[in-house]
Formats: structure tokens, sequence, C-alpha cells
């Protein structure tokens, strides 16, 4: 048995589907070289699950079939008390790969940058709520947005986390408060794509299991209530050709070569396009607002928080070097599929050099002209429905099987009140 496995009695192994929710099959752990070699039987309705536990059955993705998940146990973990994780890739029977296998997409696109001499590194961000175990909210002394009496509430909760993800091997950066009243956020240490991805799914795999340790739950809901603040699922990217940076450097704007401000120049152009991935929910919409610091305009800007992509600099106060901070995204999104698109945003702007657009150096909501994304949940799917950029970078499956689920929840609920849906889904991505 692998080392890391030892003590464990059960095997989880995960995907993330298009929802974004985290679905998982379990083995005895004497059974994981089986999970790994032959895999786990899972319906192709798999990619067509919803938020609400409905099926958005399509052509391609009905009751006829089936797949496999396969685990990754070169990147298993014992999580303690008898569990251990993995994450997984759908595979057909014959073992090959899917075109609906976010993680394996996302594989793909690393490969195609690697093709033409870039590597890349991202680095989540993964805002959440804490409540009670009932789903109230925390009964909790007046909050303070970054304020230590907010941790010092939460200490055993907190210290907690930190010793199960460095138990782990889970690499945190570091946690602190946020504004919302109960709300935290945890930073990753950046890494290859991938295992970024993969990180984002362990962090919420471990600070839901501690919540419940403490009594209480963890929402990673974009909206948790009505009137709250969101969640935000910020990513951080860096691209380097050859082994230097394009994001420092360089003779442009704050060391920008001329690649980074083509790899700018592809996101800024292409994010209205892919909103549907990265911030595609129901719930979405009513975080994805100006003055949210949530990153509602498609613009760019030196550590400007109101941009969806915000750049910070190299500087002495950047321990890895310059990086792209995009702003837009929220934890009801697929984490391999939204890293994936912003490579394949960035490779696009490289590809055909992209100009690097005008910066903005103040509140986008303050400076006309300013482009606003999708507004709604409506016309972001829209959007992302009639983008070829889109298509190409997802896949005519992958595609069908978002536009399946996200119009079924736009349909389902997208005239309900906003209390409503925020009850109804608080828990629906934990």
């Amino acid at each position: 048995m692998d080392p890391e496995l030892t003590g464990a009695r059960l095997l989880a192994g995960t995907i993330v589907d298009p929802a974004g929710v985290i679905r998982a099959k379990q083995v005895p752990i004497a059974r994981a070289a089986a999970f790994e070699e032959h895999g786990m039987g899972a319906s192709p309705s798999w990619n067509v699950f919803c938020i609400d536990n409905a099926v958005a059955f399509t052509p391609r993705f009905g009751v006829v079939g089936d797949l496999r998940l396969r685990v990754d146990l070169a990147t298993a973990r014992s999580l303690g008390d008898g569990l251990a994780w993995a994450p997984a890739e759908m595979v057909t029977q014959d073992g090959e790969p899917t075109a609906v296998c976010t993680r394996t997409l996302l594989g793909r696109r690393v490969s195609a940058l690697a093709a033409d001499g870039f590597t890349a590194r991202a680095g989540g961000e993964v805002e959440f709520v804490l409540t009670e175990g009932d789903g109230t909210p925390r009964h909790t002394p007046k909050w303070n947005p970054y304020g230590l009496s907010a941790v010092l509430d939460a200490e055993a909760f907190l210290t907690d986390l930190a010793g199960t993800a460095e138990a782990v091997g889970l690499p945190v950066e570091q946690v602190h408060a946020e504004y919302g009243d109960g709300q935290f956020e945890l930073s990753l240490s950046p890494t290859d794509p991938v295992t970024a991805a993969d990180n984002v799914v362990l962090a919420r795999i471990l600070i839901g299991r501690v919540a419940r340790r403490h009594g209480l739950a963890a929402s990673f809901s974009p909206l948790p209530f009505a009137g709250g603040s969101g969640n935000g699922a910020h990513l951080h990217l860096s691209l380097a050709w050859q082994g230097r940076p394009l994001l420092s450097g360089g003779d442009g704007p704050h060391g920008l070569t001329h690649d980074g401000g083509a790899m700018i120049g592809g996101l800024v152009a292409g994010l209205p396009e892919v909103t549907g991935v990265l911030a595609g929910s129901v719930l979405s919409a009513q975080r994805l607002r100006p003055g949210q610091w949530a990153g509602a305009f498609a613009c760019w800007g030196l550590e400007n928080r109101e941009a969806a992509v915000r750049l910070c600099a190299a500087t002495p106060g950047a321990a890895h070097g310059a990086s792209l901070e995009v702003k837009c995204g929220d934890p009801s999104a697929n984490p391999y599929l939204a890293v994936a698109v912003l490579l394949g945003l960035a490779h696009d702007g490289l590809t055909r050099e992209a100009a690097l657009p005008p910066e903005i150096t103040a509140d986008p909501a303050t400076v006309a002209g300013a482009l606003r994304l999708p507004v709604s949940q409506a016309s972001a799917l829209r959007a992302l429905e009639e983008s070829a950029l889109a298509r190409r970078l997802l896949g005519e499956e992958i595609l069908e099987a978002l536009l399946a689920v996200r119009r079924h929840e736009l349909d389902s609920y997208g005239e309900r009140d906003l209390a409503t849906i925020t009850e109804l889904f608080r828990f629906a991505w934990s």
C-alpha cells in the first residue's frame, strides 16, 4: 500500500461536474489499486446532474451507457480518521480519456501551452462563509472585516483547519477574516495548473470536514445570504516562456513583456464570452456587481480590485513574482474548467499577439466605456453559447453539459426571489 494511505480505510475519488458540484465514489482501501486500474462506474448522466438534484438530460447525456472514474493514486492523501482522497478522471470503459472530463481538459490545455514553449502556474483563493450547523447565521459579536476579533471568535476552527491542511500537505499561504459576516478566505500556494485545481477541491473538502467537527457548516455559495457578501473564487495565473516570466522583466507598463501584454489582452477580450463558465450559476450575477470587489468589468489594472484582471507586479512584496489575479469567478464554477478556460484565453492572446488594452487606473464604474461583464445568468449563458472561442476551448461535450445544467437553474429558479434561492442553494457547492 502507498505510504500516503497508511491508516485509511475508505478512499474517496472525486470529480467536479459542470454544475460545480464535487461528486465522488468510495471504495474500501483494499480496492484502491482497482479504483486506479479499472475505475468505478458512473453514468454519463453524472455530467448533467443539477444543483437541485434534477437531471438535465440532453441527446448526448441520457440513461444509456457507462463511464468509469479512475483515481490518480500518485496524488492520494490520507485525510485522517480512516478517510483518504484522490482526484479522479472520467474515462471510457476501455480506459480511454473522455472529452467530457474536465481534469483531462485542463491537462490538455497545459500540454498545448508547453508545445509552444510556455509553462503556467496557478493558485486559488477559497472564500467561504461559516454558519451554524443547521445553516443559520453564526451568533457572533459585531463582525470586523479582516479583524483579529473575528479570527479569535473562530479560533478553534481555524487552528484545526491550519493543522489539518499541514498534515495532508495542502500548501496554505494565508487565512483571514473576509469582508462579509462569518466569511473567511484561504489562499493557496501557486503550483502547476492541474495540482492547483486539485488543491481547490481538497481545500473545500477539508474546510467542510473541519467545520463539521466543530458543529458548524461552510457555504461556498456565490451568495450564501440575501443582502450579504458573496464568495469569490479568485485565481492567480502566471506564465513563462522557456523559463522567462511574461509578467515581469519587460519594457512595458509595470515591467510587462510584449507576451505578457498579449496574455492580458487575450484574457480581457475573452472574459465576457466565458463568464458562463466562471460565474454562470443562478446566484452568480448577484455577486458579480460593481462595488463588490468582484471584478465586474472586463478590464485590467495594477492592483485594481474592481477590475476583472488585477496585475500583481513583481515587487519585494510578491513572494512568488508577478501574477494576474482573475477576480470574476466564484465557487459555483468547476475549478478545472475555470483554470482551463483562463489558460486558453491567455494562450489565444499569445497566439494572435493581442494588443495590451488600456490600463484602467480607477474604479471602472467611473470610467466611460468600461465594459461590464454579463449582468445576468441569461446573458452569460447566451454569450457562452454564441462564442466560437468558448466552444473551441471547452469542446462540444462539456459545453452541452454546462449549458444544460445552467439553463435548468435559469428556467427553474430565475424568477424566484433572492431570499428563496439563497436558502435553497446555500450548501449546493459544499
